[in-house]
């Protein structure tokens, strides 16, 4: 049997024919996987996995929700800074890891959604490029040379941040939520929507999904893989916003990106 590579963010015990290679933070594994398929397997953000799906990169998505969580609490803001609602978003400053950064377009998608901010009514400040190299980004995307997001906020150059849950309880230490009573908003999207966010899937190279399916498939059971209604409502969401937000120039066509599993 063939040893597969896979890079997962959580360990996978009794499984032989596969090696876990760690990659620290896991999100620097993105981009060696969707530029140079370095992977067998690998989890993906779920905004590169859409924009990867456009730029015809040849991989498969696999029903696996790795990581999900709500993001009304990831648009932030200084305790000690001035009053900012949302409704005082357009026209301002927004840092971001990368515009292509899964968080950031939830976040995008709410504000769009819930006070009809578009994302072309900001200035989305990154310190990181896209991970799928083949995408441009928007004229309202400008790059800062600040190492971290939280930087940017703190300096000045922004007056919000997109910070993912586990990096506002790091770099993000502190920070408070923009949006007025976070968590309970979050429970009335997911309410409204039928599922919560997600922001990790599962991909697998076609030729390795082609070659040996039945060891794919189960690595792919282990972790849970399984096609529900709510995964489908999700990505179907998602596409819709990155297409609002330019992250997608087209609409991609989610069966065929997922129809090589079945």
């Amino acid at each position: 049997m063939k040893r597969l590579t896979a890079v997962l963010g959580r360990t996978v015990e009794d499984l032989p024919g596969f090696e876990f290679p760690q990659v620290k933070p896991l999100y620097l594994a993105f981009a060696r996987m969707v530029r140079n398929l370095e992977f067998d397997v690998c989890e993906l953000a779920l905004a590169t996995c859409l924009q990867a799906v456009e730029a015809g990169v040849p991989i498969t998505l696999v029903p696996v929700e790795l990581v999900g969580s709500g993001h009304h609490r990831s648009l932030t803001r200084l305790p000690d800074g001035p009053a900012l609602t949302p409704e005082d978003l357009p026209g301002k400053r927004i840092g971001v890891r990368s515009y292509s950064q899964t968080t950031g377009l939830w976040v995008r998608g709410i504000l769009q959604e819930e006070y009809g901010i578009a994302a072309s009514d900001v200035t989305w400040v990154t310190t990181e490029e896209p991970h799928v190299a083949q995408y441009r980004e928007p004229a309202y995307v400008t790059r800062s040379s600040a190492a971290r997001v939280a930087d940017l906020l703190r300096d000045g150059e922004v007056e919000a941040a997109v910070l993912g849950p586990r990096a506002i309880g790091g770099q993000g230490e502190g920070l408070v939520p923009v949006i007025p009573g976070a968590e309970a908003a979050e429970r009335a999207w997911a309410e409204r929507h039928g599922f919560s966010p997600i922001n990790h899937l599962l991909v697998v190279r076609d030729e390795v999904l082609r070659a040996v399916p039945d060891q794919v498939r189960a690595l792919a059971e282990k972790l849970g893989a399984g096609w529900t209604d709510e995964l489908r409502a999700c990505l179907e969401l998602a596409a819709r916003y990155a297409l609002e937000q330019e992250l997608l120039r087209e609409p991609i066509d989610l069966e065929k990106a997922t129809r090589k599993w079945t």
